[in-house]
């Protein structure tokens, strides 16, 4: 929820049309026997490295914790900076006596830790009273540069037909309290209990989309324009737009894909205006089933085409959107890397089918616990 990055990138590098990206990921703190999440963020905060501390913070739950990586240009260093802040918060997890999982709620029953004690979180919980329904909801969230705030806008509005096709891709919360939800991403579900969870509505402007915050605020829907939770907006802070729909991913590999779609998702966009190509205006209930769609079914299910409002295949969406993205993978230096990591996607499934498999194999959910805590630490899926 605290949408924060290490520092506040650049839009694009000087002389270039190539755009910085840097992402934030929430994890889950769990008991290591059972699998239940357990209030030791502050436990686990001590246990960080000094150097390593300015991009680590508390979330919303004591059960949670988030990392924001620097912002570049290179997915390599995107992959470096996830690498090194998982494993180190995994051995911090474990210097604690709990274990680190990059898994959007928690799969095992037990009881709902409490909020971080913070005036902000204080007054949210005052207001808006039993809207924490689980353990923890935990997101990624990827920021990308753009040159000034009406161009931000703009790409919102062009973007936001292919976010379901994204929230497909990261679905990875197929279980909790216990039993499988019958969805990919129970997380989108829970997250859709706070009022100002909702598709970014088509915006005419940078001032009507001001004028919609101040509405917001003032209706009582939220405190603050933090509380904009949007599956795309502005980042309140730095000159960025931040996609916000995905669950956690389980691996470094599968949070360097998405990185790289979303940047190349914010270009495409950024080329179709140049063009002169208008954003799609999507019907909003039209919009709102796809996303649910994507929910449910995940990328092993079905989509909503918004083309036409038909089924396809979630697989077939997203090669649709691999091909549109193609030019602005191959202008960044990505589409290698991504080609390789899509095909790590096709042979082992999203997050949530990884963890169906797990629980197919024995049927406990302390095993599908450990083989995400494997993933967490780890780069690969194998």
């Amino acid at each position: 929820m605290t949408g924060q990055v290490a520092e506040a990138p650049s839009a694009t590098v000087e002389g270039t049309d190539l755009l910085t990206v840097g992402v934030e990921e929430e994890f889950l703190l769990v008991d290591p026997h059972t699998g239940t999440a357990v209030p030791a963020v502050d436990l686990v905060m001590e246990q960080v490295p000094p150097e390593l501390r300015g991009q680590v913070e508390r979330e919303f739950q004591t059960s949670q914790i988030e990392i924001g990586s620097p912002p570049g240009l290179e997915l390599s260093s995107i992959r470096h900076s996830l690498g090194v802040l998982r494993a180190a918060l995994a051995d911090a997890a474990e210097r604690a006596g709990v274990r680190l999982l990059a898994i959007g709620t928690g799969p095992v029953d037990g009881p709902v830790p409490p909020v971080v004690d913070k005036p902000r979180f204080d007054q949210m919980i005052e207001r808006f009273r039993l809207l924490v329904p689980g353990p923890g909801n935990n997101g990624m969230h990827v920021h990308v540069g753009v040159p000034d705030p009406e161009t931000g806008v703009q790409v919102l509005n062009h973007v936001r037909p292919w976010l379901p096709v994204l929230q497909a891709v990261t679905a990875n919360s197929p279980f909790a309290k216990g039993e499988d939800t019958g969805y990919a991403s129970w997380r989108s579900v829970e997250w859709e209990h706070w009022p100002s969870v909702a598709p970014t509505p088509f915006l005419e402007s940078h001032e009507h989309y001001q004028r919609l915050i101040r509405q917001l605020i003032a209706s009582g829907m939220m405190l603050d324009e933090g509380m904009l939770y949007w599956y795309a907006r502005l980042s309140a802070k730095y000159p960025t737009v931040e996609i916000r729909i995905g669950d956690v991913c389980p691996s470094v590999d599968d949070s360097v894909l998405v990185a790289a779609l979303v940047r190349a998702m914010v270009a495409t966009a950024l080329d179709d205006m140049a063009a002169g190509r208008p954003a799609i205006r999507t019907d909003h209930h039209l919009l709102v089933a796809a996303h649910w769609r994507a929910a449910h079914d995940g990328l092993e299910g079905d989509g909503v085409d918004l083309t036409d409002g038909e089924l396809r295949p979630a697989w077939e969406l997203f090669d649709q959107l691999v091909e549109r993205l193609r030019p602005a993978l191959e202008r960044h230096g990505d589409l290698d890397e991504v080609t390789d990591l899509i095909g790590g996607l096709r042979r082992h499934g999203s997050g949530a089918a990884r963890q169906r498999a797990v629980f197919a194999r024995g049927g406990r959910l302390v095993d599908v616990v450990s083989d995400v805590a494997r993933q967490t630490r780890g780069t690969g899926r194998a």
